[in-house]
C-alpha cells in the first residue's frame, strides 16, 4: 500500500495550508469527490485509513461517512509532481455524495472497459435498431445457432493463425474472435461485466 509521509507533501503552497485531495474508486477508477486536507486531516487519514478532510464550512476535521457509515477506505495515496495535490484511491462503503449519488458528479460508479464497453453499446444498438446494412443486425436475425457457429469459426481461424508468425494476421483474427464473443454474450442476454465478476471471484478463491 502506497502511503506517502506527511513530510513529502508541500502544504505551504496554499492559504491555510489546505491542499486538494481527489478521491478515486480503487477498482472502477471513477472520480468520486474532491475535498481538502491540512496536515491534521492527512495524519488522521493515515491513522484510520479512512479519508478525512478539513471541512471549510464546518471549520474542523471531517471524516467522510462519520454519520452515515459510508466511509471511504484508503487503499493507496499518490502525490502529484508538484507535491501539492493528492490522488487517493479508496474503496467506498456506500454512496459518496450527500445526495445519495455514487459520486459528487452524479456519475454511476460502475466499472467500464474502455472501447470494449463502447463496442457493447454499439452491438446492443444494432440488435435493437435493426438495419439491413448492419452485419450485426443480420447476424442477430439468423439466431443463436448461427452466432455460435460464427464464433466457433473465428476461434478455429485464430488457432490456425497462432501457429504462424504473422503478427498482423494473428491480431486480426483475435479481434474477430473478441468481437463475435461480445455478440454471443448479448445473444445470451449477458454482458462482459458479468464475466469479469466470475473471474474476480475465482481470483479471490486463489488468494
Amino acid at each position: 500500500m502506497i502511503l506517502p509521509s506527511i513530510e513529502s507533501i508541500d502544504f505551504q503552497k496554499f492559504p491555510e495550508e489546505l491542499i486538494p485531495a481527489i478521491i478515486q474508486d480503487k477498482h472502477t477508477s471513477k472520480v468520486l469527490m474532491l475535498g481538502y486536507m491540512d496536515k491534521a486531516a492527512y495524519q488522521e487519514t493515515l491513522r484510520k485509513l479512512r479519508v478525512t478532510f478539513y471541512s471549510r464550512s464546518k471549520k474542523r476535521l471531517w471524516t467522510k461517512g462519520e454519520k452515515s457509515g459510508d466511509y471511504l477506505m484508503v487503499r493507496e495515496i499518490r502525490i502529484d509532481c508538484d507535491k501539492d495535490a493528492l490522488l487517493i484511491k479508496a474503496q467506498p462503503l456506500g454512496p459518496t455524495c450527500h445526495t445519495g449519488a455514487d459520486s459528487c458528479w452524479s456519475e454511476e460508479n460502475e466499472e467500464t472497459y474502455g472501447f470494449l464497453s463502447q463496442l457493447e453499446e454499439v452491438i446492443s444498438h444494432r440488435r435493437k435498431q435493426k438495419s439491413e446494412r448492419s452485419y450485426i443486425s443480420k447476424l442477430f436475425e439468423k439466431g443463436i445457432n448461427k452466432i455460435a457457429q460464427k464464433f466457433g469459426e473465428e476461434a478455429v481461424e485464430l488457432i490456425i493463425e497462432s501457429k504462424d508468425e504473422s503478427k498482423k494476421l494473428f491480431l486480426n483474427e483475435a479481434a474477430d474472435l473478441l468481437f463475435h464473443y461480445l455478440i454471443l454474450l448479448q445473444a445470451k442476454n449477458y454482458i462482459l461485466k458479468e464475466v469479469v465478476e466470475v473471474l474476480k471471484e475465482r481470483n479471490k478463491s486463489h488468494q
